[in-house]
Formats: structure tokens, sequence, C-alpha cells
């Protein structure tokens, strides 16, 4: 430990009433604290408690449910999620870039902020209602290369799809989506000098008379669409990234049907997004994979924990 003024070597002075070694300067007398990394970014709550809150939220529990499995106030787990999900954030955004990919499917996944579409008021503000996380993942690998969140409309397709040619190396690959008939102008405006596109079109029944509310409709037929290039029809497909939904709603509570675990508030719905599929990329071990999507797709060398996450950004 070196004094900030006399530029000279410090001897031990003790230690705090937190056990933090304390360091005084043999010239001018000035007394230092040992630095320490501060992953929470001056939030009170230890580390070990955070990364046990945040593996808590990551499983599926509820933030009330966490609240009372940790005795943290739900307001301190709340801004812990919201400063994770910052972190997460930046990891994303500057580990996974430029990334080699052969294959990548695209899909949408429906969620709610504060109340549905259908309840939402002129004067309420405009994150309320209807919100889509849009999900670009390689077949290969499974590395979810982006995610963006928002209405289902044009200007959301548009800058996923922008910030995907980000992600991905200027090499050609194959691109599959489902018909959301945004995605052609978006991908011939931005990817179009280096992938072959289509999309893979789903006919459903027509639900039967008496049939329950929220019975899954039933899919008769696909059809592939070609659209953009010459796409192998073999490897059309949108599988993967559909069954990356089902983890998604199974991981984050906020996600479950038919409960009031739904997200109040845009900010909290984006943080638990963005460190779900954070985790998913760089801590979590897909089965089939046998590592995580990340070391599957040659980023890291290991397995990250909760703890990496919140020091590596």
């Amino acid at each position: 430990m070196v004094c900030h003024n006399c530029r000279i070597e410090c001897k031990r002075h003790g230690s705090d009433r937190k056990g933090n070694q304390r360091y005084q300067c043999r010239q001018c007398s000035k007394t230092f604290l040992e630095p320490r990394e501060q992953p929470l970014e001056g939030m009170y709550l230890p580390v070990e408690k955070a990364e046990s809150v945040l593996r808590m939220l990551l499983e599926g529990n509820s933030v009330s449910s966490v609240e009372r499995l940790t005795d943290v106030h739900h307001t301190t787990i709340l801004k812990l999620l919201v400063l994770a999900g910052e972190k997460c954030e930046r990891i994303m955004g500057q580990k996974i870039r430029n990334v080699k990919v052969q294959d990548v499917e695209l899909d949408e996944c429906w969620s709610f902020i504060q109340k549905k579409a259908r309840n939402a008021q002129p004067d309420d503000d405009p994150s309320f209602g209807d919100c889509y996380v849009f999900v670009g993942i390689e077949r290969h690998s499974k590395l979810v290369l982006n995610i963006a969140m928002g209405k289902r409309d044009q200007a959301t397709t548009d800058a996923f799809i922008e910030a995907l040619r980000a992600a991905t190396a200027n090499a050609p690959y194959q691109v599959t989506a489902d018909g959301f008939a945004c995605y052609p102008s978006a991908i011939d405006a931005t990817l179009s000098d280096r992938v072959d596109f289509a999309q893979l079109i789903k006919v459903y029944r027509a639900p039967a008379e008496g049939e329950a509310r929220y019975s899954p409709a039933e899919v008769v037929s696909t059809e592939a669409v070609p659209v953009i290039g010459n796409p192998n029809p073999r490897r059309i497909c949108t599988s993967i990234v559909e069954r990356s939904n089902l983890s998604l709603r199974m991981g984050t509570r906020r996600f479950t049907r038919l409960t009031n675990a739904f997200s109040r508030k845009w900010e909290n719905h984006w943080a638990a997004v963005v460190l779900w599929y954070c985790w998913y990329n760089f801590g979590r071990v897909h089965k089939a994979l046998r590592m995580t999507p990340a070391m599957a797709a040659g980023i890291p060398d290991h397995i990250w924990t909760v703890r990496e996450l919140l020091e590596a950004a």
C-alpha cells in the first residue's frame, strides 16, 4: 500500500470494525483502508448473499420467495437485479462479437409489463402491455447471439437484426425465422450480404368449440419459404430457439403464465431477461453439450460463476 500524497510505502495499522486492513503513512501519518474490489458498486449487501439471491432468481424463484428465504428486502433484491442486469448487458456486448456461426434461428417470446394489452389505457406508460423478447441463437453451439426487447413491430425487429450483425462474423451463414412479417425487410437491409434466409411458417388448426381458453393451438402443417439467397431446406428449423423459450419461462419467474409474478417495470423486466441469457451463455451447463454455450463457441475456457458475472464487467 502506497500513500497517495507522499508516494512511500505504508505500514500496517490494525483493522476497522469490518475487518478491513488499515495502513498508515510513516511520513504524514495518514491512514488508509486496504483497497477492495466492489462488484456491487457501493451496495452494503455482502457479495456471498448477493450471489445466493441471484442464483435463486435464476432458478425460477419469485422476488417474494427470495425475500422470504434470504431475509433480504425486496427493494434490495430489485436493486441488485438491475445492477446485475446492467453488468450482464455489458458482458454480452463485449464478449459476443464477430462470432463464427453456421445456422442462426430467430424467434420472439411473449410477455407483458404491468397489464395485458387489452387492459391498457391511452394515457398509460408506452411500455405497458405486450412485450416481446427477440432471440437469436446459434443452432450448433446453442449460443444466444443477441436479444432485444420491445413491441412486436418493425422498429424492434430492425434494432434486433442490426445488433445480430455485430454479433456474427462476416462470413456466410443461414438464418431461419418464423413467419413474422417484419423479418424479411430487416434482414434484407442489414444481413443480405452474408446470409441465406428462410421462414418456417406454421399453420394452426382453428380452436374447437368448447376448447379451453389457454389450450395451445395445434400445428397442422409447416411451410418452408426461401426469402433471401439459397437456403438449404434441411437446415430450415426453429426448434432450438423455441426450446430456449421454454428454458426462459422455466428459469425466470416473471415469464410464468397465469400467475401474479409478471413485471411491473420495464427496467426490472429487461434486467431479468439479460441476466438470464448471460447466465445461460456463460454459467449454465447445456445437457446436450456438457458445457456452456459460450464454451462451445470458443469464447471462455471455463464455466462462469455468478460471482464472475458480477466482477467481469
